[in-house]
């Protein structure tokens, strides 16, 4: 039996020849999982010399042929929470959480102006990471869920029951949902499909894994189903309300643009992710 710190040190290295952005990070959380405990504790046991787990080589054999962290973990950390994942989903990304912190704030500032019961959608939910951190993070606002992939509606109504979240999840297609809800919403927060039908993404993880529903947008420039939820959500959206919209790095001119050219959006701005780079749009229904 190989000891821990031995088949961490080289499982990194396989992983960094394969190509895999964080190995060493990714080492470790392979062999947490099969521990069945946290980051921390694996590097606490590789120093004392503890053996492997069985079946560490195949995890990592695994990951090595870029499969996703994440669906060979089962799991995906997102604010403060922990989500199930694995094939059929998108795998909630970091940048993610920058959207769902601009519909929390919108939320919060609707709450500190007195109004009870914020109704919140997300559109395009996916596993459910954003509509279950506005949850999470504003009690007392109503929300709300659409996913329209019966893989990952499956994935989001899993994740819902074991949160114990209280969500209204429904399937059905961005575009078109929520008819009882028309007028009547604080927040619409999305993070459609995006990606140039003329455009395959280059990381293996996304490419191959990631499903196709979540990841093209339908159109050369991939605006094309954004600006269709986009305009859903100008009608679900009292007037005043608020439109949160992840997109591209290089979608940033061209969705507010397009955004103001509709005229029912007043106050479209446009904001940066953690890295710094283009990540979502705000804007307010006239």
């Amino acid at each position: 039996m190989t000891d821990l710190r031995t088949a961490v040190r080289a499982a990194a290295e396989r992983l960094a020849e394969a190509g895999v952005p964080s190995p060493d990070v990714d080492a470790v959380a392979l062999a947490a999982h099969l521990l069945g405990t946290g980051t921390g504790e694996v590097r606490r046991r590789m120093v004392l010399g503890e053996e492997a787990p069985p079946a560490y080589e195949d995890l990592v054999t695994e990951r090595a042929r870029r499969v996703p962290l994440q669906h060979l973990t089962g799991r995906a950390h997102f604010r403060r929470l922990t989500l199930a994942v694995g094939p059929g989903v998108f795998v909630p990304r970091p940048e993610s959480e920058v959207t769902a912190q601009h519909a929390i704030d919108a939320v919060r500032r609707a709450l500190a102006c007195g109004v009870d019961h914020p109704v919140v959608v997300d559109l395009c939910t996916g596993s459910g990471a954003i509509a279950l951190a506005v949850a999470d993070e504003c009690p007392g606002a109503e929300v709300h869920a659409v996913e329209l992939s019966p893989e990952a509606h499956a994935w989001a109504e899993r994740n819902v029951a074991t949160l114990g979240a209280e969500i209204d999840l429904r399937r059905d297609d961005a575009t078109t949902a929520c008819e009882d809800l028309l007028g009547r919403v604080e927040v619409v927060v999305v993070n459609p499909p995006y990606i140039p039908t003329s455009m395959e993404p280059v990381d293996p993880e996304v490419r191959d894994h990631d499903p196709a529903l979540a990841l093209y947008g339908g159109s050369a420039d991939g605006l094309a189903i954004p600006l269709a939820v986009a305009a859903r959500a100008s009608r679900l959206l009292r007037r005043g309300g608020v439109l949160v919209m992840e997109h591209a790095d290089t979608q940033g001119a061209a969705l507010v643009g397009a955004l103001q050219a509709a005229t029912v959006w007043a106050e479209v701005a446009d904001h940066d992710d953690l890295s710094g780079r283009p990540r979502v749009t705000v804007a307010v229904r006239a």
